[in-house]
């Protein structure tokens, strides 16, 4: 399984949800590729924003070894997923890809979570630690809806 999780820069949201899925993945030994790009290249090759480290660092996922990357239209070839942190991303991945568009592999993350409800991981750049945190709990919940979404049934416990 390979999926590639996309924000805006790359260097909060869609960080935190590549250093969550893999660890996740890891301890259940899936040997799942876990990526994260940007629609934008603002912060290419930059280490995640350091309340993201932090967040992540506090509930045991190591990110600091993360750089960011722009996303690129092969990377619809490329996943088996990407997950988009918002209707904003969703659209700025469409118009990247082109002709490469496949619907049926970019879908909101918190669909995972809430299914249809088309909502949004809020972006915590401008807010404050407590937003990190509030982000993170949105994307552990997510991630771990992923795993038991494509997993086998007898790995779907709670990490």
């Amino acid at each position: 399984m390979r999926i590639l999780m996309v924000c805006l820069g790359n260097i909060c949201r869609s960080p935190l949800a590549e250093g969550i899925l893999h660890h996740k993945a890891l301890k259940l030994g899936l040997g799942w590729e876990v990526d994260s790009a940007g629609t934008s290249g603002y912060h290419n090759g930059e280490a995640p924003h350091v309340l993201s480290q932090k967040i992540a660092s506090l509930n045991g996922v190591d990110i600091a070894l993360q750089r960011s990357r722009q996303f690129r239209a092969e990377d619809i070839d490329n996943f088996d997923h990407i997950y988009v942190m918002d209707s904003s991303n969703y659209q700025d991945v469409k118009k990247i890809c082109g002709s490469r568009w496949n619907d049926k592999k970019v879908s909101l993350l918190l669909n995972e979570s809430y299914p249809g409800e088309n909502r949004n991981v809020p972006d915590p750049w401008y807010g404050t630690e407590k937003d990190y945190h509030l982000v993170y709990d949105m994307l552990d919940k997510a991630c771990q809806q992923v795993i038991a979404k494509y997993s086998s049934p007898i790995i779907n416990c709670t990490i």
